[in-house]
């Protein structure tokens, strides 16, 4: 699939690794639209989503919505992966 263009995209759907499932997540905390994302905090997204819905999420999650914000600001589109290392890390820096 080819990535989509940060500057027109309009569906969230649309962004390298957001499918149905998160991109629904997403629109039920008030990011109804990718330029949204941009200056947003993923582990503050992630708080807001597990407060919504009643549940914890999988961390993964926030490697998802620092990967898509990544995007959004700039970055090149990484598979979500590449940013469990840093999410790990900054977990870390934050319960010291």
């Amino acid at each position: 699939m080819k990535n989509p263009d940060r500057e027109t995209v309009s569906k969230l759907d649309a962004l390298p690794n957001i499918g149905k499932a998160i991109s629904e997540d997403l629109i039920l905390i008030g990011i109804d639209h990718p330029k949204k994302l941009m200056g947003k905090d993923a582990f503050e997204l992630h708080r807001l989503l597990c407060s919504a819905t009643g549940k914890n999420h999988d961390p993964c999650v926030i490697d998802v919505f620092m990967s898509v914000i990544h995007f959004m600001e700039g970055g090149d589109p990484l598979p979500w992966w590449s940013f469990t290392a840093q999410r790990k890390k900054l977990l870390s820096n934050k319960r010291r």
